[in-house]
């Protein structure tokens, strides 16, 4: 089974490209997808997180993401012992999918890890794909996001490796600034590099 690393700095367009990785046929684990789940009420991460920051827990029994966000923003120890709790549990959440994938028969799996780099995870995969665009348009994008402002988002990018660092551990990268059909055309065409490379069919799913 081929496994594919797949990250990008905030707004960056992660989230598109993974679902066209879905539509040429791979499996796509996505970790913010995982936090979400392990935040929402009944989720492994909401007791020992709501201990620890017990103002971010919601009325409905869950995490308030942007109440722990305001927790830890800006205060290294307190994310430091937030990451310390969550990251377990999206690595099990992670591994649980990976063996779920085998068992069904999947021979491509994309997982999409927005802090891969940061992470020192390159070398977990067969494959890292970044997922890159240009700056200006990068913060367009995000700025335009409900409750994002211009310090939020430069904490955010405090936070993560320099896009320079990230293009290092590339082993393909997808443009995301030219529009969707270039994108799609450059992942369709790392699938079938990839499929080569390991010696399997091409699209199976697609006939």
């Amino acid at each position: 089974m081929i496994s594919v690393g797949l990250t990008g700095s905030i707004g960056m367009g992660k989230s598109t490209t993974a679902k066209m990785f879905a539509e040429e046929g791979a499996a796509v684990w996505d970790a913010d997808a995982a936090v979400h789940r392990l935040y929402a009420p009944g989720g492994a991460a909401v007791a020992p997180v709501g201990e620890a920051f017990p103002s971010a827990l919601s009325e409905e029994g869950g995490i308030d993401r942007d109440a722990l966000s305001r927790e830890v923003v800006g205060q290294p120890d307190r994310l430091k012992a937030l990451e310390a709790v969550v990251h377990p549990l999206v690595a099990e959440d992670r591994q649980a999918f990976i063996e779920k994938a085998k068992a069904s028969g999947a021979d491509f799996v994309v997982l999409d890890i927005p802090l891969l780099v940061e992470n020192g995870a390159p070398g977990f995969f067969d494959a890292v794909v970044v997922c890159t665009a240009d700056e200006a348009i990068r913060r367009e994008r995000v700025l335009a996001r409900p409750g994002m402002t211009e310090d939020k988002l430069d904490a955010i990018l405090a936070r993560q490796a320099p896009e320079a660092e990230r293009l290092r551990h590339a082993t393909y990268t997808v443009r995301t600034d030219k529009g969707l059909d270039h994108a799609r055309a450059e992942v369709a065409a790392i699938m079938a590099d990839l499929r080569e490379k390991h010696g399997l069919a091409q699209n199976p799913e697609r006939g």
